[in-house]
């Protein structure tokens, strides 16, 4: 979190993540946008919590310290937490057994 932004940086023009929709979606736009101004995992972990709001912005905020160490274990941490959000592909099988 001690990482500066360059003085481009614009804020990211996407909604904020509020637990409901897919995770995947969310981190797929993020990265798009982002990755427009960088690459670096220490900058993309500092950009995250801005496009988070209300129980999503608690829960990264609860976070033991030092838990991140990379972009990537942020991304596991935050898809374990929302995976009962995402959207799932209905297959025929899937549907064929549902009663």
């Amino acid at each position: 979190m001690e990482a500066n932004l360059s003085l481009g940086w614009k804020p990211l023009n996407l909604e904020w993540y509020d637990g409901i929709t897919d995770p995947n979606e969310h981190l797929d736009v993020f990265l798009t946008q982002a990755n427009l101004y960088t690459h670096h995992d220490v900058l993309l972990c500092r950009v995250f919590p801005m496009c988070l709001k209300r129980a999503t912005f608690r829960w990264y905020g609860g976070l033991p310290p030092r838990l991140i160490n990379n972009f990537d274990t942020l991304v596991e941490c935050f898809s374990s937490q929302y995976a009962t959000d995402r959207s799932h592909r209905m297959t025929s099988i899937a549907f064929a057994s549902l009663r």
